[in-house]
């Protein structure tokens, strides 16, 4: 028999998740409220409910559904397991999202997961219903499109041996927890009828398909880590091999079409062009793990073997304000004039600038570069206080 259970994830939210908290002590506290197990004097059967909570279990059935029960539903649970593996979950994959999403967001996400998860089973089966699954499942396909690239630690357990591995969310959640869960283990069991499958379903459906139409619309902002922004990225690499097709070099500093001619490349060349887009990877890997002492190291490497190389905006942006909280001044300013040598359109590149500016004059003593900097700073500042420091620094310097 194999065990599985998720119990960490690599990411901590910065903010108290304050409304998810308040959604695991309601659901906690309406269980503790409407639990009672007897017997249910006219039908002979055991019972999980307080008479006076029946109401609230989403029945498909026309005559017992009422509209009050898409949104009750989600609050009662039928057992003490059933409670703790859904206030579980909901604790360890809520509260990032909660922080993503803020926590008059979240609540209404939450919500709004129980509703459209209810609609699905209400439209899909017969059966009545209850338990905050449908929600969790949303909650937790929200994790998966904001932080597919973080790890989750993983205890298992086959029958002497029990360890732990770190996963991907975005495996573990779309093949254990979604297609596993709900499609192939079904097949192998006969006890359907205790699970409201449809109701999971339905809430990682809506999860999923409603946080990517908010980053598209950006309703909230997308990072470099999101699964919106790997399609972008898989897109992306689409077009470049197209483009690679036709003879250009997309890693050069000087990008260029070249002709047929061109392309063919000694080994030697072959083996530098590996050789950096292994250290690209990396980079990025490192980055992803969220290592950016060591991802800047890496970075140096590459500037060491090939110069030319430009890495995307934030991995550069990330890495030039390491090597500043480093202070490895000469490898942050380097960075920092390659940033904005490529990335000059970037919307703060003013607060890039007055780092630059600041760097150069406190630092490394070069005064005519400084100000050069920060005058491009006193240009396009619009923080008083950022303003105020870029002011006072060229008064300084032009003393």
């Amino acid at each position: 028999m194999l065990f599985i259970l998720p119990y960490r994830t690599s990411i901590r939210p910065r903010k108290t998740p304050y409304a998810n908290y308040i959604l695991i002590a309601a659901n906690v506290l309406i269980f503790l409220l409407s639990y009672h197990v007897y017997r249910n004097p006219l039908t002979g059967q055991p019972e999980y409910l307080r008479p006076w909570a029946a109401i609230f279990v989403l029945n498909p059935q026309p005559y017992h559904l009422h509209i009050w029960q898409f949104v009750s539903y989600a609050f009662l649970h039928g057992g003490l397991m059933h409670i703790l593996g859904n206030m579980y979950f909901l604790y360890l994959f809520g509260n990032n999202v909660n922080d993503k999403l803020g926590n008059v967001g979240y609540m209404a996400f939450y919500l709004a997961g129980a509703v459209f998860s209810g609609l699905g089973h209400w439209a899909l089966s017969s059966s009545p219903v209850l338990g905050a699954s449908g929600a969790v499942a949303a909650v937790t396909g929200a994790y998966l499109v904001l932080f597919p690239q973080t790890l989750i630690s993983v205890l298992w357990w086959f029958f002497y041996f029990i360890n732990t591995i770190d996963i991907s969310a975005l495996y573990f959640i779309a093949f254990k927890l979604i297609i596993w869960d709900n499609f192939i283990e079904p097949a192998f069991t006969h006890q359907v009828a205790a699970v409201a499958y449809t109701a999971h379903i339905a809430g990682y459906a809506f999860g999923i398909g409603a946080i990517i139409l908010m980053l598209a619309t950006k309703l909230i902002s997308s990072t470099h880590f999101d699964l919106w922004d790997m399609i972008r990225q898989w897109n992306r690499r689409r077009l470049f091999k197209d483009v690679v097709s036709s003879g250009f070099d997309p890693f050069s500093a000087t990008s260029r079409f070249v002709t047929s001619k061109e392309i063919k490349k000694t080994p030697a060349q072959e083996k530098a062009e590996q050789e950096s887009i292994q250290l690209r990877m990396q980079i990025s890997n490192r980055i992803t793990e969220r290592n950016l002492p060591e991802a800047a190291d890496i970075y140096l490497k590459l500037m060491a073997h090939d110069s030319e190389q430009v890495l995307p905006r934030q991995q550069l942006l990330d890495i030039a304000n390491q090597l500043t909280g480093a202070n490895r001044h000469i490898e942050a300013s380097q960075a920092y004039e390659q940033f904005l040598k490529h990335y000059s359109t970037y919307e703060y590149a003013e607060q890039v600038e007055l780092m630059l500016g600041l760097i150069y004059a406190r630092y490394l003593s070069q005064p005519q570069q400084a100000i050069k900097h920060l005058q491009e700073a006193e240009r396009k500042l619009t923080d008083p206080s950022q303003l105020k420091m870029c002011r006072d620094e060229l008064a300084r310097l032009q003393k």
